[in-house]
């Protein structure tokens, strides 16, 4: 069975909502490619590996997280991005992008189903476009509970502890945002939270889970935001009756 990719579009934005965010690029159809889609391949980032996987697969259609336009980026189109946008131009590839309404979808989103990795299940929203999540929990200590996400991601974990006593506090209540998110941490500290995970650590974040008695984990970008894009596009495919395969790309990210 195939759509148009008119109809794929007006699947995506339904679901997702882009019109609600304020966004670093824009979310949709970035490339357009044949118009009628039988085939989709999700994965995080339209890298030229992810790309070359989805000719291989015979894909109409890439939907990711990471797409090629940002705000305020270099517009020419050279180097790796001709090398990206030839590849899909040649093989009359759509490429479908979701940023910030792929990290927020209650359900299928990158910090839902982070949460639902995790074990997690979300009874709070917090930060900047309610985008980060909070949960009640249960592990006898941050350490703890550090493992559990290395564990669940299959991967090692930074993990920064409070100082002192608050090193040794159980853990009843964890915050999260998926990726780039660290300069959420304060909000997630305001939020009550007992731990915060997120892709990435910046130096001050160090500093203020040292001081403020609430631990931080930085897991991964990458490995914190491969959720997200295949669960929605899953979604999209079973709905319409569309084939679709997810491609992970190794990101040490």
């Amino acid at each position: 069975m195939s759509i148009s990719r008119n109809e794929l579009l007006q699947a995506f934005d339904g679901l997702l909502q882009p019109e609600r965010f304020k966004d670093y690029g824009p979310n949709g159809l970035q490339v357009e490619g044949k118009a009628d889609i039988s085939r989709i391949v999700s994965g995080v980032t339209a890298s030229r590996a992810l790309i070359e996987a989805a000719i291989a697969a015979r894909a109409d259609a890439i939907f990711v997280h990471h797409g090629l336009f940002w705000r305020g980026q270099d517009g020419r189109v050279t180097g790796w991005m001709k090398q990206r946008l030839q590849l899909l131009l040649a093989h009359d590839i759509n490429l479908f992008a979701y940023h910030l309404p792929l990290d927020a979808h209650p359900e299928l989103g990158n910090n839902a189903q982070l949460g639902r990795v995790l074990g997690l299940a979300p009874d709070a929203r917090f930060g900047d476009q309610d985008l980060g999540c909070a949960a009640p929990a249960a592990f006898a200590s941050g350490q703890a509970f550090a493992d559990h996400v290395a564990r669940s991601l299959g991967r090692a974990v930074t993990w920064v502890p409070p100082e002192g006593a608050a090193a040794q506090r159980s853990i009843r209540r964890v915050a999260w945002c998926t990726g780039g998110a660290q300069g959420y941490f304060e909000a997630a500290i305001a939020a009550g939270a007992d731990v915060f995970v997120t892709g990435e650590i910046s130096e001050p974040q160090a500093h203020l889970a040292r001081e403020t008695g609430v631990g931080f984990i930085a897991a991964g970008h990458h490995a914190t935001e491969r959720y997200g894009a295949p669960a929605v596009a899953a979604q999209v495919a079973q709905q319409w009756g569309l084939a679709h395969e997810f491609i992970e790309i190794d990101n040490p990210a």
